[in-house]
């Protein structure tokens, strides 16, 4: 989804602490508004997905136990 009019625009994103300092490298960021949690590319921050919180600790324990290993 594009970032909606209703999204606030002082959001506090987070990123990992392995995605790097010198602004090159591009990140997956994280925040979380209204009990959603948002989640943007660094290079295109104007388009941002949804989830809540049980979808996303459900694809973090797919990551955590390697489900996802082929993809990288």
């Amino acid at each position: 989804m594009t970032n909606p009019a209703n999204t606030p625009a002082n959001i506090n994103w987070q990123k990992s602490s392995y995605s790097g300092h010198d602004g090159e490298i591009k990140c997956v960021e994280l925040a979380q508004v209204n009990g959603q949690i948002l989640l943007r590319e660094s290079d295109a921050p104007d388009t941002i997905v949804t989830t809540d919180r049980d979808k996303l600790r459900a694809f973090l324990l797919g990551v955590k136990a390697g489900e996802f290993d082929h993809l990288i």
